[in-house]
C-alpha cells in the first residue's frame, strides 16, 4: 500500500469523506459531551456518582465489543451497508437514552449506543482509504480524522450549552440530526462495495472474538477503575486488568498460529514496521490528547469554579488550533517528513501544557487562551503522519485489520492516558486541587516526552 503524494483529494473522494465525516463527529461529540454530564444525571436519576458512572463505562465496554467485528462485518455486507446499519444502530441507542426513565435504562440504552459507536469508528477511517484508491496521504488523513480531533474540543462546548439551557435529554437528540445528513450522505455518496454473490465470504473467527473482545473490555474497565477504588491494589482494578491481559496474550497466541487464515483481527500485520511504529505513535498520542483532555475542563472548574459551559468555551481556541493544523499538515510531511513534524509537535503540545502545570485562579485567561491555540496545533498535527504511514506497506485486503490494530490501540492509549492523571490527581488533592492538579499536569507533559521514543521511529523526510 503505497503512499500517494500530496495532491488535491478527487471530488468524489471528497464526497465520500464528506459523508463519512458527518455521521464520524456524532459519535465523538457523544462520548465526550456525556462525559461533562456525568454530576447532572447523578443528580436528576437520583444515584451516587459511582453507579451513573457506568453510563460511560457502559459506552466504552460496548464499543471495544464492537471495534474487532468491523473487519468480518465488512468483508461479509460490504463496508457501506455496514456503515449504514452503525449509523442507524447508533441513532437508535441515542433515540432511547434519551427516553431513559431510570439509571439502569440509560446504561443498557448507552451500551446499545456504543456498540454503533464503535462500529463507526474504524469503518470511517477504512472506508476513507478505499474510498481513494488506497493512496493514503496525510492530507487524506488529516480530514478523515477531523472528528477525531475536534471531537474531544467542541464536545465540552456543545455539552456546556445544552447543560446551561436545556435538558440533559437533548445530549442524545442532538445526535439525531447529524445522523439524518449522515445516513442521506453516505446512501449517496458512498460506493456500493456489496460483495460479488457467490464469492467466497469470510468465516467469523468466533475463537479469537471470545478472546479478544472481552479482553479489551476487561483492560479498559480495569483502567477505568484506576481512579476510583483506591489504586492498583485494588481487586476491582487488578483483576480485570490481569483477566484482560492474560486474555489477550491468549488472543496474540491464537491469532499468529500457523493454520490461522482468518483472524478477527490480524495481528501478524504488525510485523510490518510502518504500521507497527505508526500504531505505537497513536497509543502515545491518545494518552497525551485524553489526559490533558480529562484535566482542562476539570481545572478551570475546580481552580476558577467556572461552570461545564464556561470551561467548554475556555476550550474554543483549542479547537481552532487543530482545525488550523489539518491544512498546512501535509504540506509539512512532506517538506520535513513524518518524524520532525510528529517529534516536534509531541513537543509543542508539552511546551503548551507546562504553563497549566503553574496556573491558579489569578493566571491571565487571555494567556491560557494563547497556550491553548499552540496546543491544538500540536495536537491537530501530532496524528496525522502516523496515521498515513500506518498503511504505506498494508496490501489492499488488509487495510480493515491495519485499521483496526491502529484503533484498538489508540483507544486503549486513550484510557490509560486519562486513567493516570486521574490516579495522581486523586492522590494530590489531600495538598489542594491547585497543587493537585499542577501535578497532573506534570504526569501530561512527562508523556508527551515519553511519547517522543515511538515517534523517533517514523521514516523520515520521503524522497
Amino acid at each position: 500500500m503505497a503512499q500517494g503524494t500530496e495532491t488535491k483529494l478527487d471530488p468524489t473522494v471528497r464526497r465520500a469523506i464528506a459523508a463519512l465525516i458527518v455521521g464520524g463527529i456524532a459519535a465523538i461529540l457523544d462520548s465526550t459531551m456525556v462525559t461533562l454530564a456525568i454530576h447532572t444525571l447523578s443528580a436528576d436519576l437520583h444515584v451516587d456518582s459511582g453507579a451513573i458512572q457506568w453510563v460511560t463505562t457502559g459506552y466504552l465496554l460496548a464499543l471495544a465489543i464492537a471495534v474487532p467485528l468491523t473487519g468480518w462485518a465488512e468483508s461479509r455486507w460490504g463496508g457501506k451497508r455496514v456503515w449504514i446499519a452503525a449509523l442507524l444502530i447508533f441513532v437508535v441507542g441515542s433515540i432511547l437514552c434519551a427516553t431513559a426513565w431510570d439509571a439502569g435504562s440509560l446504561i443498557a440504552f448507552r451500551v446499545v449506543q456504543g456498540f454503533g459507536g464503535g462500529l463507526i469508528m474504524p469503518l470511517m477511517q477504512t472506508l476513507a482509504v478505499r474510498a481513494a484508491g488506497g493512496q493514503v496521504t496525510s492530507r487524506l488523513m488529516a480530514t478523515v480524522s477531523l472528528p477525531i480531533a475536534l471531537g474531544p474540543i467542541l464536545g465540552p462546548v456543545v455539552g456546556g450549552v445544552i447543560l446551561t439551557w436545556l435538558s440533559w435529554r437533548w445530549l442524545f437528540l442532538v445526535n439525531v440530526p447529524l445522523i439524518a445528513v449522515g445516513l442521506i450522505l453516505a446512501r449517496r455518496f458512498l460506493p456500493d462495495d456489496r460483495p460479488v454473490p457467490g464469492t467466497a465470504r469470510m468465516r467469523l473467527d468466533i475463537v479469537g472474538l471470545l478472546l479478544l473482545a472481552p479482553g479489551l473490555a476487561s483492560v479498559l474497565w480495569g483502567l477505568s477503575q484506576l481512579a476510583e477504588d483506591g489504586g492498583i491494589a485494588h481487586p476491582d482494578v487488578w483483576g480485570p486488568l490481569a483477566a484482560g491481559v492474560a486474555l489477550l496474550v491468549a488472543f496474540g497466541f491464537w491469532a499468529t498460529r500457523s493454520g490461522n487464515g482468518s483472524p478477527i483481527v490480524d495481528i501478524r500485520l504488525l510485523r510490518l514496521r510502518s504500521l507497527l511504529t505508526a500504531s505505537s505513535v497513536l497509543f502515545t498520542s491518545g494518552a497525551v490528547l485524553y489526559a490533558a483532555m480529562f484535566l482542562l475542563p476539570l481545572s478551570f472548574q475546580e481552580i476558577r469554579g467556572m461552570s461545564p459551559l464556561d470551561a467548554g468555551l475556555m476550550l474554543i481556541p483549542q479547537g481552532i488550533g487543530a482545525l488550523a493544523a489539518r491544512f498546512v499538515v501535509g504540506a509539512l510531511v512532506d517538506r520535513f517528513g513524518a518524524r520532525l513534524v510528529t517529534t516536534s509537535s509531541f513537543v509543542l503540545a508539552a511546551l503548551a501544557t507546562v504553563p497549566f502545570a503553574y496556573a491558579d485562579q489569578n493566571t491571565s485567561l487571555w494567556w491560557l487562551g494563547a497556550v491553548l491555540l499552540v496546543r491544538g496545533f500540536a495536537i491537530g498535527a501530532l496524528m496525522i503522519p502516523a496515521m498515513a504511514g500506518a498503511y504505506q506497506d498494508v496490501p489492499r485486503e488488509g487495510i480493515p485489520h491495519a485499521t483496526m490494530n491502529t484503533r484498538i490501540l489508540q483507544q486503549v492509549g486513550a484510557s490509560f492516558g486519562t486513567a493516570i492523571v486521574a490516579v495522581v490527581l486523586q492522590g494530590a488533592m489531600d495538598r489542594g486541587a491547585v497543587d493537585a492538579f499542577h501535578t497532573a499536569f506534570w504526569w501530561a507533559v512527562g508523556m508527551c516526552i515519553a511519547a517522543l521514543i515511538p515517534a523517533f521511529a517514523l521514516p523520515a523526510k520521503r524522497r
